[in-house]
Parts: structure tokens; sequence; C-alpha cells
């Protein structure tokens, strides 16, 4: 669970493109649906869980497919991977526990990926969980993986020196978040953390102090990759990792180039997500994103079969919304990553008040402000509409432009006096302008105060801070409100310094609510999380949702099979292909 990295503002530019849950580009066109709803389950029929993955219509194996993104990736090494292009990228070579089947339209169904179903929950109270291993699973030099390699790639996380990755399963293993003070990897390497145990090679455990419902979601993530104790070469992981997944790294120039051959030991018949379309996939880094789009859009050579990884940006939109050759090579798509114009409830503790903001709020203006459709599309709710059991609804319904009225009359002629925090970026400036605009017509006096970009995160995660207002973020590790809710309204969270919890919303009612819905199966707890949203909104109005973010890409015209992940709103490749 983190912030995702704000995009930058542009002019607006009015497209004629209706926003959906999910888009995906086929190839023949960008298909957006405007009434697709997202839904979200775990699988409980273990063929779910079986492969291959459906063929994708049209496509043919060979060819190179190349990705240019102006920053390397991160990290390689799985259990270091916590950026959006590592996510992505990931799993082109390393396999998991459990993955996520993404139609592409709004559809998610967990699966078992290297696990032969999502989970088996033994004791029906979520803190004791077998995973068994699948057949035929092999590493890139062609050995079985087992337990006992997918047990020794969790036990690594704990290294402090192999930091960046996600903690969940550590820190619910430890039950603390001091989780490598609690297990010392590098003094332990032939044991197993306290809690993971491999009964046999084809099994995996897992046991809790508290319940962990939510552990088929987390064994989603690259912490869960597997790695023979022999190929573990610590940090210089990065540089080479060794492959379960479809494709293996050929050669890395660090910084420079990735260069992924395909793997001949990954066996289709175990995998019901990825296929093994091109001959090669090659990440380019370093083009800003003004040539990589540039060169995309220009279609000549091997930019005929590249995808831009960053987004198309402001300087390039009109010039892209404009062409109607490009139609069919643009994917334009909301994102799980929701954003807010948090309200601090230490300070802003008149509930009318909170309510009067919510009417407030122009979102079509702002989205103007922003850019346009290609930047941001509006929110009403908590949750994303990604979110597994999203529900829609507009606790405070206030068209797109606000209502001003309704506003003042909740004021009742005060003229509530806030400080709206803004980092001193261009995008948060505009849209802290945008704001003050919006919420002055409406009877509110907001004094701007800038906060220095590099700083702004921790500031407003001290509990003290000065401010009234400031604009939050939050893209969640995978779709279910567990990981959103919990993580931003349980006050219970609250300390003097690190919070998420920015609205610094406490309310034992809710709390008890966010308690009864986790010990619940993961499967049954969407719907009960959507109730969650509502409640909290119509009850407390602690934050004002403002919009998602858009991915806006643009391939070459032999590029097929990439559509948004509803997960993470970037780019997937687990069906990309070369057109002929």
């Amino acid at each position: 669970m983190r912030p995702r990295v704000a995009v930058a503002a542009g002019g607006a530019i009015a497209l004629v493109v209706a926003l959906g849950a999910c888009s995906k580009n086929t190839g023949e066109g960008t298909t957006v649906d405007t009434d697709r709803k997202q839904t979200g389950v775990i699988a409980t029929d273990p063929k779910d869980s079986q492969g291959p993955a459906a063929e994708v219509s049209g496509a043919a194996k060979g060819g190179v497919f190349s990705v240019i993104r102006e920053s390397p990736i991160s990290h390689l090494d799985p259990q270091r991977t916590y950026s959006f292009a590592g996510l992505m990228a990931n799993p082109l070579w390393s396999r998991y526990l459990t993955t996520w089947k993404d139609d592409g339209k709004g559809g998610l169904v967990l699966v078992g990926d290297l696990a032969e179903t999502p989970g088996k929950n033994v004791n029906n109270d979520c803190k004791v969980w077998e995973f068994t291993i699948k057949d035929g699973v092999k590493f890139e030099d062609g050995r079985p993986i087992t337990s006992k390699e997918i047990a020794y790639g969790i036990a690594r996380s704990f290294d402090p020196d192999l930091s960046g990755g996600p903690t969940y399963i550590q820190e619910w293993l430890a039950d603390t978040a001091q989780f490598d003070t609690k297990w010392d990897f590098k003094k332990n390497k032939t044991s197993l953390p306290p809690g993971l145990s491999t009964p046999d090679a084809k099994t995996l455990r897992f046991e809790f102090a508290k319940p962990r419902c939510d552990l088929p979601f987390a064994v989603s993530l690259p912490t869960t990759a597997p790695l023979p104790a022999d190929k573990d070469t610590g940090v210089d992981l990065d540089k080479q990792p060794f492959s379960s997944g479809p494709y293996k790294v050929a050669k890395n120039q660090v910084g420079v180039q990735l260069t992924l051959d395909r793997n001949p030991n990954w066996d289709p018949k175990t995998d019901p997500v990825r296929h093994q379309y091109p001959d090669q996939f090659v990440w380019s880094f370093g083009p800003t994103a003004d040539a990589a789009n540039n060169r995309v859009i220009a279609d000549n050579g091997a930019d005929q079969s590249a995808l831009a990884f960053n987004t198309v940006p402001a300087s390039l939109v009109a010039k892209v919304a404009g062409d109607a050759t490009l139609k069919s090579r643009t994917i334009l798509s909301p994102t799980p990553s929701a954003n807010q114009l948090v309200i601090n409830n230490q300070r802003v503790t008149d509930l009318k008040v909170r309510q009067a903001l919510n009417y407030a709020i122009d979102r079509e203006g702002l989205i103007k402000a922003m850019g346009g459709q290609t930047v941001a599309a509006p929110l009403t709710t908590l949750m994303p509409s990604a979110t597994i059991g999203y529900k829609a609804y507009d606790a405070y319904p206030a068209g797109a432009n606000g209502n001003v009225d309704k506003a003042k009359e909740l004021l009742g002629g005060k003229t509530p006096e806030l400080v709206l925090g803004v980092a001193d970026n261009s995008t948060e400036q505009q849209q802290g302008a945008q704001l003050k605009a919006n919420l002055e017509r409406a009877g509110f006096k907001i004094t701007l105060r800038n906060i220095s970009d590099d700083a702004k995160l921790d500031e407003i995660k001290k509990k003290n801070n000065p401010w009234d207002l400031y604009l939050g973020n939050w893209a969640a590790d995978w779709p279910s409100g567990a990981s959103i809710l919990p993580v931003l309204y349980d006050g219970r969270s609250i300390k003097a310094e690190g919070n998420s919890n920015q609205a610094y919303f406490n309310d034992p009612a809710i709390n008890a609510e966010m308690d009864r819905i986790q010990a619940m199966p993961a499967a049954d707890q969407g719907p009960e999380w959507a109730k969650l949203d509502e409640r909290i909104m119509k009850e407390h109005a602690p934050v004002v949702p403002l919009f998602v973010d858009v991915a806006y890409n643009v391939h070459g015209s032999k590029a097929g099979g990439i559509f948004i992940s509803s997960v993470f709103g970037y780019p997937s490749f687990v069906n990309a292909h070369v057109k002929p």
C-alpha cells in the first residue's frame, strides 16, 4: 500500500471518450464500456488455477516486444519489487503463490499460480493456511519448484539489506512491524521464520498469532517468488534474477536496457495467466516521456512493436487525441489510484463543515484544470471502482460542478477559515488554486500554505500537523477494502508520526466494524467493505473524494494484447504479442 506518484498537469483537452472501470485495447480499437462494473472473486474451483491460459485472439508467436521507459526499474529482485514498473515487469520472470486473472474489462479472479488453489484456511479461523504446490513448475535451469524454494524466498525478505518490497507477510509472521528484529535471516539461512514451514515438498504452511484472512491476496505479491538458496546472490540478484516465469533475463545493461528471452522450462500447462508469445521482451530506459511517446507515435522499425510505458505527457495529448489514425493504438483507462481532499478531523470537528466541503467541490472544473479526461476521472466514494465489492454512490450529490447553495445552507452563514497545505510542485499548486476557488465561492475562506514537495508526505503524516486540509492519494496493493479502509480510517493506528490515517479519523463503532469484516473470509468481505465505505461518508465525511488517476498510453501498430491492469493501473504484459 502506497501513495502513487502524481502525474504532471497540463492544459484542458476535451476528448470524446467515456471512461469506465477499466478499458482494454484489443488492437482493433480502444474499447471503453461506460456501464462496466468491477467484479472480483477468489477462485473456488481448482480448474480456474490450472493452465494453459486462454489464447489471445489473433496472437501468434514470434517477434520482439519493446517497452520504452524514462527511468530504470528500481528492482528486478522479486523480494525487493514494489514500484509499479517492477510489479508489471516482474511476472515475466517470476511466479508467486497466487495471481490475478484480469480480463481487461473489470473482471478479476484470484487464482493459484505456483499453488494449486488460492490457499486452504485450515481451521476456518484465518490463522493457519496451507498451499499445495503444483506439479510441473520449474526454474529456468529445469529443476522443480517446491515449497522449500518458495519458503526460502519469503525468508530472505526478512533481510534488512534486501529492503524495498512489501512487508505484509513478514509483519504477520513476526506479529510486529519490526519483523527483522524478531527473526534474523543472516543467522538463520538454513531455517525458516517462526510460523512458516514446509511439511513436505508440495506443502507450504503459514501459522499466525492473529487472523489474516487477506493472506490469499498478500501472497499474490512478489514476496512469494521462489528462489533456490544456491542461487541467492544477495543484493546482486537485482542484476540477474533467477526465473520461474515464461521469460528469463538474457542481458541486463543496468539502467540502459533489459533483454528477456523465453524460458524453455516454463510449462504453460501450469500457468493460468501468462503467455510466451514474443521471442523477446526488450526494455529500454532513458528517453523522456515526450521522446518515448513520439517514437511510438512515429511507428517506425522496431518501435512498431513497442509500448511507451510512461503515460502520454500533457505536451502530446492534443496531438494524440486529435489524430484519428492513433485511435487503435491508444489505451485510456481509469486506474485504482484514488485521490482525496483530506480533512484533518482533529482540527475540522464540525460534521456540517465537512459535509459542506463535499458539496462545494467542482470535480469537472478540477479535472479540466488538471488536463482533462486523460489525467483523471471523477470519484465520489472512498474506494475506487477497481475494488472487489465496489458499490457506486454519492453521499453528497452536488452534480459535476458542485452545489454552492447546499454548502452555504450547511454552513448557516458562517465563514470557516481553513488552511490548505499543498506541495510546492506544479501539479498540487494548480489543484490547490482550483480547490481554493471552489471552496471560497461556497462560503469558506481558504489560505494556501506551501509544503516542500520532498517533505510533504512525512509532514502530513505527523499527528499534530498545522493544516486543516491537504491532498491525499492511495493505491492499494490488492483490490480489497481491507487494504484501503482500515489503513486510512482505523483511528487505533494513529501515532505521533508516520500515519497512513492522515484524516486522523477515529470512531470506535467504525473501528469495531472493521474488525468484524476483517475476521470474515476474504471472499465474503467485498460487499461489507462497500457498505462501510458508504456509512463512513454519510455519517462522518472524513474526506472529500475527488478523482481517480487515468492511464493514457500509446503503442506501435504491431504491439498487441496490452491492457491496463485492474489491480495496479499500469500496462500488463501477460497477453502481449507482436502482430505480423
